[in-house]
């Protein structure tokens, strides 16, 4: 595909024209798909009707593409959005193996996120402080620290003592209050699907 920009001012010299091959396209393809998926893995926090939208539209753009970390964040999607139902666990632990098999472990603390948020929504103290204790193990050389705040937040739970929290927008009394109207709002859901 021949790509020429048209906005081309003087006589002088012809546009420059520049080749688009298929890695090209690929990339594009794949960048595309890696923010549908992040995109869906957010709004899956808020809103999972429109998180299964955008989580099927990122499944879309996924076709014929090789992309092992995206297609694994549309699936922890897939886990924010089905917070509280029986069985999100199984599926947590298929992603855990999946991603040590892929060697993408720097993803694990996502799923831990979903995971606790899941445990936030059942109220179950025992599996999420469980699950606070991998992320501190994951997250102890720094790297999105911030993750084992917000699974406190979300169960409304304190710091630890020895804690150094990081800076948040807001204040973390509006982030743990943002956060923790994320898990009642789940809750309300479920209790009006019943």
């Amino acid at each position: 595909m021949l790509v020429t920009p048209s906005l081309w001012t003087t006589n002088a010299d012809p546009p420059p024209t520049i080749m688009v091959g298929p890695e090209t396209q690929h990339a594009k393809a794949g960048e595309a798909a890696h923010n549908q998926a992040l995109r869906a893995l957010a709004l899956a926090f808020v809103d999972p009707r429109q998180a299964d939208d955008e989580r099927d539209l990122a499944e879309q753009l996924l076709a014929g593409l090789d992309l092992r970390a995206t297609t694994i964040n549309a699936a922890i999607a897939s886990l924010i959005r089905d917070a509280g139902s029986p069985a999100v666990d199984d599926r947590a632990r298929t992603l855990r193996t999946e991603l040590d098999v892929a060697g993408l472990t720097s993803m694990t603390p996502t799923l831990e996120v979903a995971v606790a948020f899941h445990q936030a929504v059942l109220d179950d103290h025992e599996a999420l402080n469980a699950t606070i204790a991998r992320l501190r193990e994951q997250t102890s050389d720094g790297t999105f620290a911030y993750y084992t705040d917000i699974a406190h937040f979300m169960a409304d739970l304190p710091l630890p003592a020895d804690h150094t929290p990081p800076r948040w927008l807001d204040g973390e009394g509006a982030t743990r209050a943002r956060w923790r109207a994320m898990v009642t709002a789940r809750r309300d859901l479920l209790r009006a699907a019943r």
